[in-house]
């Protein structure tokens, strides 16, 4: 690491507030990576008759356990959990009589199985039919609650955060890469190249995005690629001003006109010398276009603009208790859930904004 970039990253982590909003959001979004071996409806891991399988990396049939069914297996099942447990043993598991499935007897020369399942034996889209009324309130089994279709609030946030955290981050670092390559082209090299871009920079960002996204909500079925392609087409002119106002200002100073002087190529003069001058004003763009870019997919998804129901939706969740006024859980852990991720990601970027430019200093 070099000494400037070993200075930046003392400065980020005196940064106090910046350092364990780091962390914190490290641990969350480490957990929500690896939501499936958290929060599903499938075992992560399946001993039965010696043999070791896993239903999250393959789906067996209710017939590999000795069942009838060619589907594949719902491992809630009472009968589908005697049958793993007895190695196949099957007339004792189907015959439902009070008591017997738990004293089923292990099936001779089978090994007794068992199931290792999640912390949270529930997916986003699972439906717990044991509820009386849906929306039911925090419990045992659903610690968050369940939503107004029996579905476990708490499996749906990881999911949701998860899905939310990665579109953002997705979206804001293309963005990022066409803004500053528009951005720098204009206020480097002016001219007509300048005139051409601010015209269609007008007319892009006058656009309606909200209606752009209805229009073609009509046409196209929503879906992570649409948003994805929408969100881009407009997220990039957020960058542009700020780049090129940078490189305006720079490519005049006595360095740029050395480098030329040398004989180095504009775009070497533009990504090695003047870009890391730009990138405290770009940084600071930075917190607001991914936050911006996560709230308006969750307000897409409260207005039904969004992904749709085949997502796990931090949107859904907030509509769900603007619908459901007297489930009060859902509103509060769709409040909860949005203030804390939002203020880490800006708490992080605020210090990396920092931690580049060269002015500030933290002890």
């Amino acid at each position: 690491m070099s000494p400037l970039n070993r200075r930046r990253w003392a400065n980020f982590k005196a940064n106090r507030r910046a350092w364990w909003s780091l962390w914190i959001f490290g641990l969350l979004f480490f957990v929500t990576l690896a939501a499936e071996l958290v929060a599903n409806d499938r075992p992560i891991l399946i001993s039965y008759d010696g043999e070791f399988l896993s239903p999250l990396l393959e789906s067996y049939p209710e017939t590999r356990f000795g069942g009838d069914f060619e589907t594949a297996a719902d491992y809630t099942d009472p009968v589908v959990q005697c049958l793993i447990r007895t190695g196949g043993n099957a007339d004792p598991c189907f015959d439902q009589a009070d008591g017997l499935i738990e004293r089923a007897p292990v099936k001779d020369g089978a090994d007794e199985g068992w199931i290792l399942w999640p912390l949270i034996p529930f997916s986003y889209d699972t439906i717990n039919y044991d509820v009386p009324k849906a929306p039911a309130p925090p419990d045992g089994t659903n610690w968050l609650g369940t939503d107004d279709q029996a579905r476990d609030v708490l499996a749906r946030v990881i999911y949701g955060f998860r899905l939310s955290v990665l579109f953002g981050f997705s979206v804001t670092i293309v963005s990022i890469f066409i803004g500053i390559f528009a951005g720098a082209a204009q206020g480097y090299f002016g001219g007509w190249i300048d005139l051409f871009f601010q015209r269609v920079e007008e007319v892009w960002s006058s656009m309606n995005t909200l209606y752009v996204i209805i229009i073609v909500t009509a046409v196209l079925k929503p879906n992570i690629w649409v948003m994805f392609c929408i969100f881009i087409a407009f997220g990039w002119t957020q960058l542009i001003s700020v780049v090129r106002a940078e490189f305006l200002r720079a490519r005049n100073l006595e360095y740029v006109a050395a480098a030329k002087a040398l004989g180095v190529g504009n775009w070497t003069i533009i990504f090695r010398h003047v870009l890391p001058n730009a990138m405290v004003a770009t940084l600071t763009m930075v917190p607001f276009m991914l936050t911006g870019s996560i709230g308006l997919l969750s307000a897409l998804d409260f207005l039904g603009f969004g992904l749709g129901a085949g997502y796990p939706s931090l949107g859904e969740l907030a509509l769900q208790g603007q619908r459901n006024p007297s489930s009060l859980w859902l509103a509060i852990t769709a409040f909860f859930t949005f203030t804390i991720m939002l203020s880490l990601m800006v708490f992080i970027f605020e210090g990396v904004r920092d931690a580049f430019d060269p002015r500030k200093t933290f002890k």
